[in-house]
C-alpha cells in the first residue's frame, strides 16, 4: 500500500524537475535549496510546524469524510467559521478573567461546534435532498470568506475593535486576551523549534480518528456506506444518520483548526484577505489527505512534509524564485498522488478490436 504514494511522488518530483529546468532553474539545486530552507536552517523546523499544524487538521477532516465517499470541498470555509466561533469563546471567557485552560477549552469546543454546524448545511442537502456536496461545501467557502470580511469591515460586531485611535477609519479585529492565547513547547534546537498545543490536539485527532475507523462499528458501518451504499441499505445500516456524523466529525476537526490559529499562532480573528482567508489551508488540505490515502497518521507526516514545502517557498520567494513555482509543485504532487489512486483502483487493457464477423448468407 506504501508503494503507489511513494512512486506518485517520485513522479511528481520528476515532473516538477522538468517545470524547474523550462523555467531556467536547475532542478537538483532547486530541492536542495527547498529541504534546507524547509527543515534545515535555524528556525526551520519551527516554521514548518506553524505551516503544517492547520493542514494536518484540514487533511484529517478530508480524510474523515473521504472515506465513507463524501467528498467534503468545505475545508475552507469550516476552518473559517470555527476561527469565528473560537475567537469569540477567546474573547468572551479569556476577557472574565477566568483560568487559562477553561478559556481554551471553551475554544476548543467553540471552534469544533461552528466548523460541525457549517459542514452540516451540505450534510443535511446529502441526506435529505441527494444534492451534491461537493458543490455546496465549495459554495460555502466563500459565504464564510465574505462573512468573516463582513464580521470586521462592514459592521460594529463583537470581534471587531470599536475602540481606540483610528478604530473606525481602520477597522481591526479585537486582540485575545492573555488567558486565552495557547501556550507551546519549546524544544532547544536548531534556533528553538515550537511545539504548538494545536499539533498536539491534531495528533489526538488522528489517534481518535483511526480507532473510530478502525475499531468501532461506526467505522465498520462508514466504510461499508462507502464501498456499497445499496449493501448498506439491504443490511438496514442508517444512510442518512452516517452521513450526518460523518460530516459533522470532519467540519469539527476543521473547526478545531480555525481555533488552532486563533490561539496558537494568529491570537486574533484574522480578517485579512491576504491572511486567514488567503492561505487555501482547506485545499492544500486534500492535497494532503489524498496522499495520505485518507490513513489518519500518514495524513500527520504528509501534512509535515507540504508544510515543509510551503515553508521553503515563502522562504526563498523572490525574483531568481517565484513563489508560484511552490503552487506548481502542489498541484503537479496532487494530480499524480489522483492517477496513483486510479491506477489501483482501474486497470488499464489495451486489446486489439476483433474484427467483424462476415455476414450470414442469405436462405435460399
Amino acid at each position: 500500500m506504501v508503494a503507489v504514494p511513494a512512486a506518485s511522488l517520485v513522479f511528481a518530483f520528476f515532473a516538477s524537475g522538468l517545470v524547474l529546468l523550462a523555467t531556467g532553474h536547475n532542478a537538483l539545486s532547486s530541492y536542495r535549496r527547498l529541504f534546507d530552507a524547509a527543515f534545515v536552517a535555524n528556525g526551520a523546523l519551527g516554521q514548518t510546524l506553524v505551516s503544517a499544524t492547520p493542514l494536518a487538521f484540514t487533511g484529517l477532516a478530508a480524510a474523515a469524510a473521504f472515506r465513507m465517499r463524501l467528498f467534503n470541498i468545505g475545508g475552507e470555509g469550516q476552518l473559517l467559521v470555527g476561527a469565528i466561533t473560537a475567537a469569540a469563546a477567546g474573547l468572551y471567557f479569556g476577557g472574565s478573567g477566568g483560568p487559562s485552560a477553561f478559556a481554551i477549552a471553551a475554544m476548543v469546543v467553540a471552534g469544533c461546534a461552528g466548523g460541525a454546524a457549517w459542514a452540516l448545511i451540505p450534510g443535511i442537502l446529502r441526506a435529505f435532498f441527494r444534492t451534491n456536496e461537493i458543490i455546496t461545501s465549495l459554495m460555502l467557502n466563500y459565504v464564510a470568506a465574505y462573512l468573516l470580511t463582513y464580521l470586521i469591515f462592514n459592521t460594529q460586531s463583537y470581534w471587531r475593535q470599536t475602540t481606540g485611535f483610528n478604530a473606525a477609519v481602520f477597522p481591526t479585529s479585537k486582540d485575545l486576551p492573555s488567558s486565552a492565547l495557547w501556550p507551546g513547547a519549546t524544544i532547544h534546537l536548531r534556533g528553538g523549534i515550537l511545539l504548538p498545543l494545536g499539533a498536539g490536539f491534531a495528533v489526538l485527532a488522528a489517534a481518535v480518528l483511526w480507532v473510530l475507523y478502525s475499531r468501532t462499528r461506526f467505522g465498520f458501518e462508514a466504510q461499508v456506506l462507502g464501498d456499497s451504499p445499496r449493501a448498506a441499505r439491504y443490511a438496514g445500516m442508517r444512510t442518512r444518520r452516517k452521513i450526518l456524523a460523518v460530516m459533522a466529525i470532519s467540519g469539527a476537526i476543521a473547526g478545531l483548526g480555525g481555533a488552532s490559529q486563533d490561539g496558537d499562532f494568529r491570537h486574533t480573528l484574522d480578517a485579512d484577505p491576504n491572511g486567514l482567508q488567503r492561505q487555501y489551508y482547506g485545499y492544500s488540505g486534500i492535497v494532503v489527505a489524498a496522499l495520505a490515502r485518507y490513513n489518519p497518521f500518514a495524513v500527520l507526516l504528509v501534512a509535515f512534509l507540504v508544510g515543509g514545502l510551503q515553508n521553503a517557498g515563502n522562504t526563498l520567494q523572490g525574483a531568481d524564485f517565484p513563489s508560484g513555482l511552490v503552487g506548481v509543485i502542489q498541484g503537479i504532487i496532487l494530480f499524480s498522488a489522483l492517477g496513483g489512486e486510479l491506477l489501483v483502483r482501474y486497470r488499464i487493457r489495451i486489446s486489439r478490436r476483433p474484427a467483424a464477423a462476415p455476414p450470414a448468407p442469405e436462405a435460399a
